[in-house]
């Protein structure tokens, strides 16, 4: 197996692209790829604050540093769950991760600085822990950005992952979630931009680049995410890839190109109609947005930092892999 662009050895095949690459080549492919969705979708211009959501897996990481390479300022944000021990070992993953590049790594953690975490959460609400998951970190992702005046939040979603989600809603034609299905969400009604700059690029090569690239993340997937309806569309559209390599592609970015404008109509109307949260001010339909009653319902409480950003209000940031006093 040989390099498509030195033809010396590869080290893998991307079969939806019909081509091998060394390790040399490979990291620029991904890197061309980075760029690609980043120029498509204008979702980072020169200049801009990228705060980028870290777990300590590979895709969060592999991003992080693939934005950092690429010359964009880009801080990282780690939001500890209280998924214990999983939790636990992630967090060691970021703060190496960043101590290792010289890289500024935010904290938030949600038993520590809002009184509850996502198991105690799920209990709560009678939910699956996914959802409190979810909307635990979109609040926070946001509320961190805004307060510390960051131009763009960037997430490791790929394109098996986006692939999936379209899967999902698609399967049951979720259109309020199809209409925000995109690579970019722009700013607006005191929400941040939020990108997905990998979206070009597979789990697979997001693994591969971790390991060529000696990036070390968490490899064990969360334990409470078993039995996620996600995960049964992941494996079911790796079927489909295995027997027609590009299906995930071909499948996701014709929708974007084909449909996705036709579910969006709404939007526009439902952001019109947003007021601020009247305990944390965050943009929300009601009087009390639905991250505030979930903390309520948990048995948590809203930190005193008087509009400060949260992660620096109770001397959370990391710098350099070292705690630093606000």
């Amino acid at each position: 197996m040989k390099c498509r662009v030195c033809r010396g050895p590869a080290i893998i095949d991307v079969r939806r692209h019909n081509a091998n690459f060394c390790v040399e080549h490979f990291i620029e492919q991904c890197e061309r790829q980075v760029t690609k969705a980043i120029d498509a979708f204008s979702m980072i211009a020169p200049g801009e604050r990228v705060l980028v959501a870290v777990s300590g897996g590979k895709d969060s990481l592999a991003l992080w540093d693939l934005l950092h390479r690429l010359g964009h300022h880009a801080e990282g944000l780690y939001l500890g769950l209280g998924i214990g021990e999983y939790s636990d070992e992630s967090g060691v993953y970021a703060r190496d991760f960043a101590a290792a590049r010289g890289l500024v790594l935010h904290e938030v953690d949600l038993r520590r600085d809002y009184g509850y975490d996502v198991p105690r959460a799920a209990a709560a609400t009678r939910r699956v822990p996914c959802s409190a998951c979810g909307l635990s970190k979109r609040h926070l992702f946001d509320e961190v950005a805004r307060q510390g005046n960051f131009d763009v939040v960037a997430t490791g979603h790929n394109l098996d992952d986006e692939a999936a989600v379209l899967f999902g809603n698609v399967l049951r034609w979720q259109t309020e979630y199809l209409a925000r299905q995109m690579p970019v969400l722009p700013a607006g009604n005191g929400f941040p931009r939020k990108v997905k700059p990998l979206v070009r690029l597979s789990e697979r090569e997001m693994a591969a680049y971790c390991i060529v690239t000696g990036i070390d993340y968490q490899v064990e997937e969360c334990p409470m995410a078993a039995g996620n309806s996600h995960l049964g569309y992941k494996e079911a559209l790796n079927s489909i890839e295995e027997r027609s390599p590009g299906t995930k592609h071909d499948f996701y970015f014709g929708f974007l190109d084909r449909a996705a404008e036709a579910f969006r109509e709404g939007l526009a109307q439902d952001a019109a109609a947003l007021s601020s949260c009247r305990d944390c001010g965050a943009p929300t339909p009601s009087d009390r947005c639905a991250f505030c009653r979930l903390v309520e319902r948990s048995g948590g409480r809203l930190p005193e930092h008087d509009g400060h950003d949260p992660a620096t209000a109770t001397g959370t940031p990391v710098i350099l892999g070292r705690r630093e006093r606000p």
